[in-house]
């Protein structure tokens, strides 16, 4: 089963994105390899506000299938990507069973959330980044009890202090809300 994996810059403070929606603020490390994390990935599951800040990473060229959960956005106005809606639940149920790459669950903190809420997400992979935003978009809303993470990677990036940790969600005692 492949994995979805929430991976993501977050400020000291808890934000991954300013009060503008915007993520200038990142200062990437010139020693993490983009080119190495991105290739573990086929499919990236974002929201529409992260969408609509970044746009559309991937392209049908790139091997990247792209899936943007919203209740506003037409599928009819997007060719190269899925709007997902109604039955989100199943969907990422079915991307999981596929095969394929790992899933990179690359933004927005209330899909998190939901998709925490039902059990759906594997790892949470945070780069922290040494500064304070004061407010903006927080890394997880919506969570309908607590989840417990396990520590399996920590590594400091010394040109930037930035410091990744990667922890596996628990799922021992797992109970969707649903």
């Amino acid at each position: 089963m492949r994995k979805v994996r929430y991976n993501c810059a977050m400020s000291l403070d808890g934000y991954i994105a300013d009060s503008n929606d915007g993520y200038d603020w990142i200062d990437i490390d010139p020693d993490i390899d983009f080119a190495e994390l991105t290739s573990q990935f086929d499919t990236y599951l974002m929201g529409r506000r992260t969408f609509e800040a970044t746009g559309s990473q991937g392209s049908p060229s790139s091997g990247i299938r792209n899936y943007v959960f919203s209740n506003s956005l037409k599928q009819s106005e997007y060719r190269d990507l899925h709007i997902i809606g109604e039955n989100w639940i199943e969907v990422v149920r079915a991307l999981r069973e596929e095969p394929g790459k790992d899933i990179w669950l690359f933004g927005g903190g209330q899909l998190f959330g939901s998709l925490c809420n039902e059990g759906l997400v594997d790892t949470l992979e945070v780069s922290v980044l040494p500064i304070l935003l004061g407010g903006g978009i927080p890394l997880v809303t919506g969570l309908s009890s607590q989840v417990h993470l396990i520590l399996r990677k920590q590594k400091v990036y010394e040109r930037t202090g930035t410091a990744l940790l990667v922890y596996e969600i628990e799922k021992a005692d797992f109970r969707p809300k649903s």
